[in-house]
């Protein structure tokens, strides 16, 4: 089998003169947070990322499907982007909302003409988990209730009241958190009790949430939160109907839904700009982060103007939420996902990406299911298919080989057993086929 090679591309990275990698490594082990972690092996140091390709200090270069974990949506140093930041550098860096400033209100104009409905109200922060904080705010502030409902196999955040809502027990520390957090049954077609050949699965997902508002909350609820796509959990895609009839449940007991674009939002999947659309719901609260800003610090809640007055009796503040300078980042984002067309691009090659999982999925048995909407994919690893036992560490080798080729790969679920795909929404067919080409080789070696 010929050993694939990365699709040619015009750009030169700048010769790397910085200390090694291994001297990297021991300053970061020496000086960080020893809980973070690596991939690989041999940990991969980065340099230099133009568009859908990043360099090593070696200069060697990769293709990144993994995109910062979600986060570069529109290309390593988009040169629009760069540029908006570079000028709003040179005027301005920091203005807190004490000030008027007309970048964050062009942005939460902009903003807001992208989302359906009434949600038009935004609010700045600076990540995933503060948005989802936020958001927990916003539904007690408004229902005057406490319990929430979220999901198993969600994840969150990793704040107090985002790994409350998590539910995995590797991002939980033992800590007392989830007060009044409840968390139903994985809507998992793959895994769960309802699969893909049942058309009633969303709906009977679904009571289970019925079930634990009646049977331990008091009744009546603070909100509903999930991941529209769960991400860090698999890549795991609801059944038809989920949300929907969720909503209608949570909604009777006085709750709020809430819908966690960090991950799913901005044209991801493809056939919509937002992840909920796909189940055809409309959410009270939004929550955006990661390719909101293609790798700044920013985050965003939109809600409606009627949840947003219940925040307005106390005093709300982010010192950071709406810089300068990320929000002109923000507004260069939206700009250039509707220049370029990524949305339809990332349906059009996540349709190919999808479609060769199916036919590795024909070839290689190891490979239990292959699911995800647009560039937002996943494989999940099996030792046998009648079981579904987790393939950890076929996983882990899969990501070495592809590594070793060129190929940055993600992973996710409990047992970190499944593969996701979620690269910069410009890659292209040549891209999607080298990646492919990758898979193939390296599953042929496990």
């Amino acid at each position: 089998m010929t050993t694939p090679t990365l699709p040619p591309f015009d750009h030169k990275p700048a010769a790397y003169t910085g200390p090694s990698a291994d001297e990297v490594f021991a300053t970061r082990k020496q000086f960080m947070n020893p809980g973070i972690f690596l991939y690989y092996k041999k940990p991969l140091m980065m340099v230099e990322g133009k568009m859908q390709y990043v360099w090593d200090e070696t200069g060697k270069r990769y293709l990144d499907a993994l995109g910062g974990i979600v986060t570069i949506s529109v290309g390593h140093c988009h040169p629009h982007v760069v540029e908006a930041a570079r000028k709003q550098n040179e005027l301005l860096q920091h203005s807190t909302t004490i000030y008027l400033n007309p970048n964050v209100g062009a942005y939460a104009e902009k903003l807001a003409t992208k989302m359906p409905g009434d949600l038009k109200v935004c609010y700045f922060v600076n990540s995933g988990s503060e948005a989802n904080d936020l958001a927990l705010l916003m539904a007690r502030a408004y229902t005057g209730n406490y319990d929430m409902i979220a999901l198993r196999n969600a994840y969150h955040g990793g704040n107090a009241s985002g790994m409350g809502l998590t539910a995995h027990s590797t991002w939980k520390f033992n800590v007392p958190h989830s007060f009044g957090v409840h968390h139903a049954i994985t809507p998992d077609p793959y895994r769960g009790v309802w699969g893909r050949d049942d058309a009633e699965a969303g709906k009977k997902y679904a009571a289970d949430v019925k079930n634990l508002i009646d049977y331990a909350t008091p009744g009546q609820i603070a909100g509903f939160i999930a991941e529209s796509i769960q991400g860090v959990g698999g890549c795991v895609v609801f059944p038809d109907g989920y949300l929907k009839h969720t909503y209608e449940h949570v909604r009777a007991a006085g709750g709020v839904c809430i819908a966690d674009e960090v991950q799913s939002g901005f044209g991801r999947t493809g056939t919509h700009y937002w992840g909920f659309e796909t189940q055809d719901v409309m959410p009270d609260i939004v929550c955006m982060a990661k390719g909101i800003g293609n790798g700044a610090p920013l985050g965003a809640v939109v809600t409606t103007p009627k949840i947003a007055a219940a925040l307005a009796q106390r005093v709300h503040f982010n010192t950071f939420g709406g810089n300068p300078v990320v929000s002109a980042q923000g507004i260069a984002v939206l700009e250039v996902i509707d220049r370029e067309k990524l949305q339809a691009n990332a349906l059009e090659i996540g349709n190919h990406i999808f479609t060769g999982l199916q036919r590795l999925k024909e070839k290689h048995k190891v490979i239990g299911d292959v699911r995800g909407k647009g560039l937002m994919l996943g494989i999940e690893l099996v030792k046998d298919r009648a079981t579904k036992e987790p393939a950890k560490a076929e996983t882990a080798q899969i990501l070495e080989t592809a590594k070793e080729m060129g190929l940055l790969l993600g992973k996710g679920g409990l047992h970190g057993q499944t593969i996701r795909f979620s690269p910069p929404m410009c890659v292209n067919e040549a891209d999607a086929d080298f990646l492919l080409a990758v898979l193939d080789h390296a599953f042929a070696k496990l």
